[in-house]
């Protein structure tokens, strides 16, 4: 089976300025990636390179390459590439009509709408439907309005609206930015359960927290200054040396049964 992503020496500018800057990384089947750094980094924009929002600029003197599942950036239609690539991110909430429901606002997903219209659905599409919002805990919220709904069950709804069409890959856009700790613990579990679904997408999770990687996580990015610093198996990059200089802070890192923690050393 061949790569998930492959980039080498990617590079993406704006206004003459790289946001992104000669990145080399690569997403093999089975693998579940988290993007760090600070604000500013890059993380944005790998994720839209990812969801065909931004391309590469290709420089006939240092010619790179980005592909994502076999689609070559830059020249791959973007509908085409959103079929295979779903996003669930808490700053999308807007683009919804908060006065429909939440099963609407997940079977919508099927013909890439935000709003259900007039469309056929399939009786498999909307069992589909109902059962990812069984997996996510929230199958007692279909009916129910979305602005109704808290901020921890709206990202939830959000992520089953992203699986609905059963993409590829998965990219979760810091999910749980705003959730109190008990809604981020609940969605931190969900992902968790469908990160062992040996079916489930490849999983790409952009935070600032390493206390947001859900167990499961196998690979990590960490971003600096639009460059990547390190990149590989998560043990391996999630270490007090290699966090600290991408962050610019002496930080002891650790793992206590299969969860990430970070503090400020003394």
């Amino acid at each position: 089976m061949n790569n998930v992503v492959d980039f080498r020496n990617v590079s993406v500018r704006r206004g003459g300025k790289y946001i992104l800057k000669n990145v080399d990384w690569t997403i093999e089947p089975g693998q579940n990636w988290v993007i760090l750094g600070a604000n500013g980094a890059g993380k944005t924009t790998l994720v839209n390179l990812l969801t065909g929002r931004v391309f590469p600029c290709y420089e006939p003197e240092n010619p790179g390459e980005a592909k994502v599942l076999d689609y070559q950036l830059g020249k791959v239609d973007v509908t085409d590439l959103r079929t295979v690539v779903g996003i669930a991110s808490s700053h999308e909430n807007h683009l919804f009509d908060t006065y429909d429901t939440v099963l609407n606002i997940v079977v919508a997903a099927l013909y890439g709408k935000t709003i259900r219209g007039r469309e056929a659905y399939d009786q498999v599409d909307i069992e589909r439907a109902k059962d990812l919002l069984k997996i996510l805990a929230i199958d007692h919220l279909t009916d129910r309005i979305f602005a109704s709904l808290s901020q921890g069950e709206a990202q939830r709804v959000l992520i089953a609206r992203a699986l609905v069409a059963d993409p590829e890959i998965l990219v979760l856009d810091e999910p749980t930015a705003g959730l109190d700790m008990g809604a981020r613990e609940l969605l931190l579990l969900a992902l968790e359960e469908i990160a062992k679904d040996r079916h489930a997408p490849a999983l790409v999770l952009v935070t600032h927290h390493v206390e947001e990687i859900p167990v499961g996580f196998t690979h990590a990015i960490l971003l600096k200054e639009a460059q990547v610093q390190e990149a590989g198996p998560i043990a391996g990059v999630l270490t007090n040396e290699k966090v600290s200089a991408t962050f610019d802070l002496p930080l002891e890192v650790e793992l206590r049964n299969g969860r990430w923690s970070a503090r400020a050393q003394h």
